[in-house]
């Protein structure tokens, strides 16, 4: 089947709601190591800088910056202790185990998605994948088990650079559609949540440009209650001001756009 399109999902924020999971499992390991639990605020305005897709570098700096701000005279923990801190939270038992073992915040994810968007992109003749700062098990166990997908497209933590970084998205896009990209091949969509997301496009089009990329940005779940509306309107403002073509109000809202191949 010749595609019309490729689009490609971040999964936190896009296809599962984290705010009580992953946001959850940052809180606690900041306030663990400093006795300061950051805002889910805190936590969307230090990822809007850019560079902090990585949930235990932003926990890391989070603790840094309330030690500099606060002069405390504590050190800061070394990431390999982070790391164990935030897993036990977040997983609850053995990342690499039995997920029907895990006990812990993983378990309270809201999908944003179901199966048949996937479905119908395929109807549509749109290739889909997914290219994700999570970790592994976790990005496996919510596209395998939750959603039931088969043999998902998936680059996650550890496959490639972390995020702004373009090396996923344009390796995932290649094994995909079978070619070199340029101005002979379909065009590329990412769907994204934060600033990296945006600028991964962003530094794809330096890297080729002559490569039709477009960068879909959705706000996370949390920002959607009304008593965020403000913060919604500035997260906004600011996928925007770092370049996203189109905001979706919700993941599914890309169906509204397969227009891509235009």
């Amino acid at each position: 089947m010749e595609l019309r399109g490729l689009v490609l999902f971040d999964i936190d924020g896009v296809i599962r709601d984290v705010s009580e999971s992953y946001h959850l499992a940052l809180q606690k390991t900041v306030n663990q190591y400093c006795d300061w639990q950051p805002s889910n605020r805190d936590i969307d305005s230090l990822k809007a800088e850019g560079c902090w897709n990585n949930d235990w570098d932003a926990s890391l700096e989070l603790i840094k910056r309330h030690i500099e701000s606060n002069k405390l005279s504590i050190a800061l923990p070394q990431k390999e202790n982070l790391i164990k801190s935030f897993s036990d939270f977040y997983f609850g038992g053995d990342p690499n185990g039995d997920p029907l073992q895990w006990g812990g915040l993983i378990k309270n994810e809201p999908l944003l998605v179901d199966q048949t968007l996937f479905q119908k992109l395929t109807d549509q003749k749109i290739g889909w994948g997914f290219v994700s700062g999570a970790e592994p098990p976790s990005a496996k166990f919510i596209l395998e088990c939750r959603l039931a997908l088969k043999n998902p497209p998936l680059l996650a933590m550890g496959d490639v650079p972390d995020k702004p970084d373009p090396t996923g998205l344009i390796k995932l896009s290649r094994k995909l559609l079978s070619k070199d990209l340029g101005p002979n091949t379909v065009p590329i969509g990412y769907i994204g949540d934060t600033v990296a997301d945006v600028l991964t496009i962003q530094r794809a089009r330096e890297e080729i440009p002559t490569q039709k990329f477009l960068s879909f940005a959705v706000v996370p779940p949390h920002l959607h209650k009304p008593e965020n509306s403000s913060f919604k309107m500035i997260y906004e403002r600011q996928l925007k001001e770092a370049g996203a073509d189109i905001l979706l109000q919700s993941t599914k809202d890309i169906l509204n756009y397969l227009f891509i191949d235009e």
